[in-house]
């Protein structure tokens, strides 16, 4: 059997190139020097989208770089392609962006200035949520729904929450009578909707100086403008400066864009809950026990005191 990533490497030309594997998670991820340029080889997590979604993603991404966001840029192979198929395994590649994640979740952050760098956030936030606004979209485009059905319906997303194997009947029956007030509230409340990023966690932010990149769009797809506020937000609940990060990111992104804030409370709860829909078909992983655990905690907190307002 040939060596997949010499074969992804050959159809772009790159088969001399430097390459090192940098992520073995969802998708498998090398970094890629050739010449004095540096690239990311992605071979997609197989079944987890379909081509036409693949396709999209890499349509949007080059429609957002054309928009003047800094998100990685697809590179046509040698047949013209965004998108190849290696050895079974869907593969692309996109420009390397330089920069590191502004912090890693459960680490404490170590910012220079983690007040500003919220601020920024919100602030490319609301550019990216623009520039999916003014984006006509091509024909065929398709991509996964955050939308009421895809948090809280009858097969959300990441999974049904409601039924991870390890909750306890008192959790079980919280998490039930949230998911049923979740859906009362979505379906009568007025929300913005659009193209979201939909994972904009820590890792995914990239800080080179003071300039910000977005990486992994590999969850991103129509949804609640809000559920991209919440994501960003989630996880950063335990940090002492947690008031003024929130105000901070809120602040840059309403300096932009207008946004109703009102509701945030309801979609730090649906966030926290996707995840524990996400780590089910994961249990066998390694941390996924504590992981899982910290996870119900959340949303525990979460939803009781969405339910308690």
């Amino acid at each position: 059997m040939t060596d997949p990533t010499k074969a992804a490497l050959t159809l772009w030309g790159m088969e001399e190139a430097q390459c090192t594997l940098i992520a073995q998670r969802e998708n498998r991820v090398y970094k890629v020097t050739h010449g004095a340029v540096a690239y990311a080889l992605r071979f997609k997590r197989p079944g987890y989208h379909t081509p036409a979604e693949l396709a999209s993603e890499l349509d949007w991404l080059a429609a957002m770089d054309q928009a003047g966001l800094n998100v990685p840029l697809p590179i046509a192979s040698q047949n013209g392609h965004l998108l190849e198929c290696v050895e079974g395994h869907y593969v692309d590649l996109v420009t390397w962006l330089e920069g590191a994640p502004i912090g890693q979740t459960r680490v404490p952050l170590a910012l220079e200035n983690p007040v500003e760098t919220f601020r920024a956030i919100g602030a490319e936030m609301a550019k990216l949520h623009l520039a999916c606004d003014n984006w006509r979209l091509p024909g065929g485009f398709t991509r996964c729904k955050w939308d009421a059905a895809g948090l809280v319906g009858d097969a959300p997303v990441w999974g049904r929450f409601w039924e991870n194997p390890t909750l306890n009947p008192q959790t079980k029956e919280l998490l039930q009578e949230f998911r049923a007030q979740a859906k009362q509230d979505l379906d009568t409340g007025q929300f913005d909707t659009g193209l979201i990023h939909a994972d904009m966690v820590r890792e995914n932010v990239l800080l080179d100086g003071d300039r910000l990149a977005l990486i992994d769009f590999d969850d991103s797809g129509f949804g609640y403008r809000l559920f991209d506020v919440a994501t960003a937000l989630l996880k950063n609940r335990s940090e002492p400066q947690y008031p003024a990060l929130q105000a901070a990111l809120l602040d840059g992104y309403l300096t932009l864009r207008n946004l109703d804030m009102t509701a945030l409370d309801l979609f730090l709860a649906l966030r926290a809950v996707t995840y524990v829909g996400w780590i089910v078909p994961r249990m066998a992983e390694p941390g996924a026990e504590e992981r899982n655990a910290r996870f119900i905690q959340d949303a525990q907190a979460l939803c009781s005191a969405y339910l308690a307002r």
